[in-house]
């Protein structure tokens, strides 16, 4: 026989309908099932107890043959109670106990109207025999038995009324009466039971869909609320979740004194492995590193989230530095043992590493939640400068880190406002000739109290918190009004941070510096550090083309003391190179003359023009010229003076005041 889709899928959905509403059933079986057993032995307890008290009435109306009426209905009863409680402790199923209480129904109607038929009190009987209804109603009203079970109970009780008549019938109208009577609840209760069978499903399947809808509900709130809290790529906690769990943790540690450590963890030079290898690759790369660092911090109960882009956060309960510092490296180590390849890093590392911030709660924390995270900030970055894929504590000692460096801070804010900022000017002389043709630019900072801040401690502050870029341009339209448009000198050579570099239109600034001071560019030159913090991407490499399109001359500064200076002579035609002062000091011993004169060798080779800082003494100044340099830098050839002198004192003439200012980074 063959069917049509239709009927196919009409079948399926119909045996579907079915499976479900049996398994629903079961549910609602199986969920009342403590509550049957229950009310089943309270109804039980309570019917023996009023068949019992019955046998006043038996008295009363058949006291001839009261006794056996009073004697089956304590066998009977005691009998049935006896039965359900051997049931109840041996645990049998709840069908069991209903079966037991519909045959004690049965049972207790039999043996209450079979010795009562044997009365000779017949008009008594004839009335007495109404009460036998009761056990009809208790089967289908009194307990909840499923409708099958109270069908069959109430059938055989109605089945003995009927045979009891061939017994006792006293006359037709009698029989019609009670037999229509008997026939009448019997029907009644019947349905009555039906009614309450399907009302107490529709309640459960009520109760059971409100259930549903608010564990739904819930466990859409929880999704959503997991939601709010998790990162969507790492699976981690998200900064909005970590923000409050920062909270709890510093909470906890003002009221009750739980000391706890803060830990933020920076991937190194991964925008250049996510701009080489693609982003779908970066993921990858940060999945895995989440998924180390959690497994990394998890026997601990560390919190740990996703903080930025590629930067992650530990907060944990720890008591000491000691502890901090452990679990500081543990991370590092994690990651780097993870072997993830980097190919395109610039220190030789040839895998994909972190550096590591942490700071530990102390009693001058205070009572500010963002200073641990301020204090493991300025850990982070000291890490990072110290070359990566390290790990640095906060060391509140440490003037590079301590609070002193909240104060300059806030500081430099204002510094250009209030005139706490100035510039100084080191000569540059030319070996072969001896003229002074051009001056490097340096910045002073002044703290409120006179004392001076050396460059070294406010000028990574002023990059870490922005105030690099005003610097930077008022040290710019400073060394154009002070010397350059007054044709003091013939070149000014002013240091440029990294974060200018990459910063969106900084040559168009430089521009529009050099239109409103009517310099032209060609007259300054901007000494880019060979440091950490200069990767070469392409807004960098950019923004130095742009810079050069103005005319301006790029010098590369430090030369030798970072790793990427090498790869920086291949990709940037540099107008100078800057020898770092260190390769000078050392050419007293015969291994460091040889390495300054390879490193000069090199620079040569390439074209650039060669630049050596520090000379301080007649006899460096002669190697210099033996070794065919062009420029000079150092005290031997002049100190750092202000813009005023050079109007009335030839350069390299200085007063004692300047006696400690060094040639340091400046903006």
């Amino acid at each position: 026989m063959r069917h049509t889709l239709a009927e196919v899928e009409t079948t399926l959905i119909a045996q579907e309908k079915t499976h479900q509403s049996c398994d629903l059933r079961a549910l609602y079986l199986e969920q009342g099932d403590q509550r049957r057993r229950t009310s089943t032995r309270a109804g039980l307890w309570l019917a023996v107890t009023v068949y019992l008290m019955f046998f006043v009435t038996d008295l009363l109306l058949v006291p001839d043959v009261a006794i056996f009426t009073i004697i089956a209905r304590v066998i009977v009863g005691l009998g049935a109670l006896l039965v359900l409680e051997v049931q109840l402790r041996r645990g049998v199923r709840t069908n069991c106990l209903d079966l037991t209480c519909a045959a004690a129904l049965v049972l207790g109607y039999a043996g209450w109207v079979i010795p009562t038929l044997l009365t000779t009190r017949v008009e008594s009987l004839s009335y007495y025999m109404v009460f036998g209804a009761i056990f009809m109603m208790g089967a289908n009203l009194f307990f909840s038995f499923r409708f099958a079970l109270s069908v069959i109970a109430s059938s055989l009780v109605l089945a003995i009324f009927l045979a009891s008549l061939a017994v006792f019938s006293p006359g037709p109208s009698y029989d019609l009466a009670f037999v229509t009577f008997y026939l009448s609840c019997f029907t009644f209760t019947s349905y009555v039971n039906w009614k309450l069978n399907k009302e107490r499903f529709n309640v459960f399947l009520n109760a059971h869909e409100a259930d549903l809808q608010h564990q739904e509900a819930s466990e859409r709130g929880k999704a959503l609320l997991r939601l709010s809290n998790t990162d969507p790529l790492t699976g981690l906690e998200n900064r909005r979740a970590v923000d409050q769990q920062l909270r709890d943790f510093w909470e906890k540690w003002q009221t009750q004194g739980i000391e706890f450590a803060t830990f933020l963890i920076d991937v190194d030079f991964f925008k250049k492995y996510n701009d080489f290898y693609g982003h779908q690759e970066g993921d990858r790369c940060l999945i895995a590193v989440a998924t180390a660092l959690d497994d990394a911090v998890a026997p601990i109960g560390a919190t740990i989230g996703r903080y930025g882009g590629e930067e992650f956060i530990v907060i944990a309960a720890l008591r000491n530095d000691v502890e901090a510092a452990d679990l500081a490296e543990k991370l590092r180590r994690t990651v780097e043992d993870l072997k993830i390849a980097h190919g395109q890093r610039l220190d030789g590392v040839p895998v994909v590493t972190v550096s590591v911030g942490a700071a530990v709660t102390r009693p001058e924390s205070g009572s500010k939640l963002e200073k641990i995270i301020n204090e493991a900030d300025r850990a982070l970055y000291s890490a990072k400068a110290n070359g990566r894929n390290c790990a640095e504590l906060f060391d509140p000692n440490d003037p590079q880190s301590g609070d002193e460096t909240a104060h300059i801070a806030a500081l430099l804010k204002v510094a250009v406002a209030q005139k706490l900022v100035s510039l100084v000017y080191q000569p540059i002389q030319e070996v072969e000739s001896g003229n002074v043709h051009a001056v490097e630019a340096l910045m002073r900072l002044s703290m409120p109290d006179g004392t001076a801040a050396p460059p070294s401690l406010f000028i990574p502050v002023a990059e870490r918190s922005g105030a690099i870029m005003e610097l930077g341009y008022w040290a710019l339209r400073t060394v154009c009004r002070e010397l350059l448009a007054a044709n003091h000198i013939e070149l000014v050579s002013v240091n440029v941070s990294p974060i200018q570099l990459r910063a969106p239109g900084f040559a168009s600034c430089v521009a529009a510096v050099l239109s409103e001071t009517g310099v032209m560019g060609a007259r300054i030159a901007f000494e880019i550090t060979e440091g950490l913090e200069l990767e070469m991407h392409s807004d960098v490499i950019r923004c130095i083309s742009d810079l050069k399109a103005l005319g301006i001359k790029i010098w590369l500064d430090d030369f030798g003391t970072g790793f990427a200076g090498l790869s920086w002579l291949r990709l940037i035609d540099f107008d100078t190179v800057k020898i770092d002062r260190s390769f000078l000091h050392d050419s007293d011993t015969a291994r460091g003359r040889a390495m300054l004169r390879d490193i000069i060798r090199l620079i040569r080779n390439r074209g650039h023009r060669i630049l050596i800082e520090g000379v301080e003494t007649e006899e460096q100044l002669e190697l210099m010229r033996e070794c065919r340099i062009d420029d000079v830098q150092g005290f031997h050839v002049g100190r750092p003076v202000p813009a005023s002198e050079f109007a009335r004192r030839p350069l390299g003439v200085t007063t004692p005041d300047d006696d400690l200012a060094y040639s340091a980074q400046a903006s």
